[in-house]
């Protein structure tokens, strides 16, 4: 197959299981744990069409019993119709109900798509920014667990430490770990979209590769991590918001706040989401989780509720206010010792001058 072709060519003779989203016209789902949804594997289920044109719930489904007459009886009881799939075989019933997708569509929460605070303020006449200026400042993100919208593929999976933290020139921006996730999926998108225009294996191979370095500073990822991050999600149901967060989220700059309901159907809940506040460095995250219980403007509202995450970073005042020697940074120390002096000067420097350039 030459989707097999394009997966060998680039992830160099990595192997694993990629499930496409599967179309149903009906669907069913069943609370089978008791936790009060059906958004765990299992519990959601595309129905069978049958012979008698209905559908057939394959969730806890039983074979039909026939009767002396030659007619065939549900065992879970005489209100549940016995159904021959229409695929052939012995009738069978379901306790569960099927719902027409066109006349009962998922109600889907959208991404957060935050975009995070802007670097746009205006300099008055002696070079000060008049805009609000915010110290660590994170994004509302949001990845998926398994469930029905994303083909239960689990698309908060840790893949290790993809975005590195604070690795030379790469910190110039404040954005740059954002455009890092983003180019991983933007290589993602070039490969599988040359692939299908034509290209042979290795060209869209290439075609991936060069989309994911363009404007990267190749020291701030690990590429081959990045190429197997990209290739897992390329045909399952993770979109641009999933991947970017599980990326974050792998390289520890991500604070998860809770889980929510993304997906439902009547409102029986049949995806779940995590939402997080991602920043662009691992420091900024372990500074924020320590900082914020030292300050009264976040004693109220905290990290906000899932659905909505509350990442604003600290201003001048607060950051100014913050005891360090109340913080156990040890676990950024611990990922620094391997660094040399000069190494870490510059990246100071560098993240001092992002805040103040204009």
């Amino acid at each position: 197959m030459r989707t097999s072709r394009l997966l060998l060519a680039l992830m160099a003779g990595a192997s694993f299981a990629v499930t496409a989203p599967a179309h149903a016209d009906a669907l069913c789902a069943a609370d089978l744990d008791g936790n009060g949804d059906a958004a765990a594997p299992g519990e959601t289920a595309s129905c069978l069409a049958t012979t008698s044109e209905t559908w057939l719930c394959p969730i806890e489904a039983v074979n039909c019993v026939a009767g002396t007459d030659g007619s065939y009886v549900c065992p879970l009881g005489d209100q549940f119709a016995c159904e021959t799939p229409a695929s052939s075989g012995t009738p069978a019933c379901s306790p569960h109900a099927c719902l027409d997708t066109d006349a009962t569509p998922i109600a889907e929460e959208p991404a957060m798509n935050d975009p995070g605070v802007p670097a746009d303020g205006e300099l008055d006449t002696e070079g000060n920014c008049t805009a609000r200026i915010e110290i660590f400042s994170g994004r509302a993100m949001r990845c998926r667990p398994p469930g029905l919208s994303d083909t239960f593929q689990n698309c908060c999976k840790d893949k290790g430490k993809i975005v590195k933290d604070g690795m030379g020139s790469s910190v110039a921006s404040i954005g740059t770990k954002i455009a890092v996730a983003k180019g991983v999926f933007t290589g993602m998108k070039a490969a599988y979209t040359a692939f299908q225009a034509g290209a042979t294996a290795s060209e869209a191979a290439s075609a991936g590769a060069n989309a994911l370095i363009v404007g990267i500073d190749p020291t701030s990822i690990a590429i081959s991590l990045a190429l197997n991050f990209m290739i897992e999600v390329l045909l399952a149901g993770c979109d641009q918001e999933d991947m970017e967060t599980g990326m974050l989220r792998g390289s520890d700059m991500c604070h998860e706040v809770g889980t929510y309901c993304s997906s439902r159907i009547l409102g029986i809940c049949v995806q779940k989401a995590k939402g997080h506040c991602c920043f662009n460095t691992r420091l900024g995250r372990i500074i924020q989780e320590q900082g914020r219980p030292q300050l009264i403007a976040f004693s109220e509202i905290g990290w906000g509720t899932p659905k909505n995450p509350y990442c604003r970073g600290f201003t001048p005042e607060e950051f100014q206010a913050l005891d360090f020697s109340k913080m156990d940074l040890s676990e950024y120390y611990s990922d620094i010792e391997a660094r040399t002096q000069s190494q870490i000067q510059i990246d100071m420097e560098e993240r001092i001058n992002a805040y103040f350039q204009p």
